[in-house]
C-alpha cells in the first residue's frame, strides 16, 4: 500500500507522461520533484501567494527541472479527483512556462472546473 506521498509523486509522473504526446521527447530531459512545502524564500514573482509549483531551467550539466510542492496543492484539493486535476495543472503550467508555451496548447482540459 502506498503512502499519500508516494501516491501525489505517481500523481506528478502520470501527470508529466500525459504530456509527452504534445511535447514531444525533449520532456524526458526534464526532471519532476516534489517538495513538501516551497522554501521560505519565496521568487519575486510569487509574492502574491504560496507557489504551487516552480521551475528550473536547464544550467550547465544540471537538466531542467519542474518542481511541485505538495502540501499547498493537497490544501487546495477537497477530494483524490480534484487533487489529481490541481496537479495536472500544476504540471502543466510549470511545463509550459519552461517551454514557452500557454498552458492550453499543452492541454485542453488545463483548468476545467
Amino acid at each position: 500500500m502506498a503512502t499519500r506521498r508516494e501516491q501525489f509523486d505517481d500523481l506528478v509522473l502520470d501527470s508529466a507522461a500525459r504530456l509527452e504526446g504534445r511535447v514531444g521527447p525533449r520532456i524526458r530531459d526534464v526532471e519532476f520533484a516534489v517538495e513538501d512545502v516551497p522554501p521560505s524564500d519565496p521568487a519575486p514573482w510569487e509574492r502574491d501567494g504560496v507557489p504551487l509549483g516552480r521551475t528550473f531551467p536547464a544550467h550547465g550539466r544540471q537538466p531542467a527541472r519542474v518542481v511541485v510542492y505538495r502540501r499547498p496543492v493537497e490544501n487546495r484539493a477537497e477530494s483524490s479527483r480534484e487533487l489529481s486535476a490541481v496537479v495536472q495543472d500544476v504540471v502543466v503550467e510549470q511545463v509550459a512556462a519552461l517551454f514557452g508555451l500557454n498552458p492550453d496548447e499543452l492541454d485542453p482540459r488545463y483548468d476545467d472546473e
